[in-house]
């Protein structure tokens, strides 16, 4: 995220964050050891810690920098990886650490929230404390996707389960938003995902979104028109967007697709001495495309649509991950989101009723 300091849209405050101790499949290991890494990477960072402190004291105490910029917030109700929304919301309201880091933010204790916690029961946390922006029915969570041309955001990734052709337009407008900070460009590529790039292709809310963006002309994204899923890898447009469902699944698929690509090449590389041999003239390469396909250096999913900043981590990840995770957090209050996806959504608002007004008119 190559930023300079104090360029427009710059926050020079302290940026606050609230961390879910207890959230993620290792818990508070590595969430306090990410939190230190990522301090490292950002001084202006100080940190609200929401879990158990007799877990969390001991670990922290370990990171004297760290702790310096901390504080715990004591609580021992933990919501589980397997719980259902609907289930963590009737125990851990107002009493668990994802709860509570949530509500920090809603509060104003805290800027942005980061958890690796179960991801329904962080969406249904932050929709019922934080409440949608004003204009948006659903909330999406945007994922970055490493590229051929470096990385794009794709959202929703599954938020949102089936999304009409206003939703999408909204999605388009909010993975604008945050493309223009992520990647420091003013007028971000935009693609709706299809099956095909003709217009008369796909369902009847993906062709209605993309004839609103083509009309529209928004001076804040450059719609380019149908993208199809080999795209996204491609990295045709900086944004790709979808409703929940697809993006689901083109993520899981991505992700199993880069596994199965490494297991391939260990089991090719291992097979004979010759392999062995020419694995370790190549290693440089290999350790090329190691970093590449890294998925720690893409962790961090923003969900946007909220009167607030949440980040959900992967659950499995370790601390350089979970460091990655806050970087995201970091630059989305460095670089006002809530206030750039507000001027958005009145630019989409203002283009509506124009189009209202045109229809009325010609008819």
């Amino acid at each position: 995220m190559p930023k300079k300091l104090f360029e427009p849209g710059y926050m020079s405050k302290t940026v606050r964050i609230a961390l879910d101790v207890m959230g993620g499949d290792s818990g508070a290991p590595v969430v306090i050891a990410g939190a230190d890494l990522a301090r490292e990477r950002h001084p202006d960072a100080s940190f609200i810690l929401f879990g158990d402190e007799a877990i969390a004291g001991p670990i922290l105490s370990r990171h004297p920098k760290l702790a310096a910029v901390s504080r715990i917030s004591h609580t021992d109700v933990a919501i589980k990886m397997d719980d259902k929304p609907s289930q963590a919301l009737r125990y851990g309201r107002k009493v668990s650490s994802m709860w509570q880091a949530v509500d920090a933010v809603r509060t104003g204790d805290a800027d942005v929230v980061v958890s690796a916690g179960n991801t329904g029961a962080l969406m249904a946390m932050a929709k019922v404390n934080l409440k949608s922006m004003t204009g948006i029915e659903r909330p999406a969570i945007a994922a970055m996707w490493p590229t051929m041309r470096g990385e794009s955001i794709v959202l929703d990734v599954g938020a949102t389960i089936g999304a009409d052709a206003q939703q999408l337009v909204d999605f388009a407008v909010m993975g604008g938003a945050m493309a223009r900070i992520v990647f420091d460009i003013e007028r971000p590529t935009v693609g709706l995902l299809n099956i095909g790039v003709e217009e008369m292709k796909g369902v009847e809310s993906i062709r209605e979104a993309g004839q609103h963006l083509k009309a529209a002309n928004y001076p804040d994204i450059d719609y380019r028109g149908f993208v199809e899923s080999d795209d996204i890898g491609k990295g045709t447009v900086d944004v790709v967007v979808t409703e929940g469902f697809s993006g689901n699944i083109a993520l899981k698929a991505a992700e199993g697709t880069a596994r199965q690509i490494g297991a391939y090449l260990r089991a090719a590389m291992n097979r004979t001495w010759r392999a062995k041999l020419g694995y370790l003239l190549a290693k440089p390469a290999f350790d090329a495309l190691k970093e590449k396909m890294d998925p720690r250096k893409v962790n961090g999913g923003v969900f946007l649509g909220l009167n607030g900043i949440v980040v959900k981590s992967h659950g499995g990840t370790d601390a350089e991950g979970f460091a990655s995770a806050i970087d995201v957090g970091h630059e989305m209050v460095r670089y006002a989101l809530l206030e750039k996806i507000t001027a958005g959504l009145s630019h989409a608002g203002a283009a509506r009723q124009l189009a209202v007004a045109n229809e009325v008119s010609e008819s």
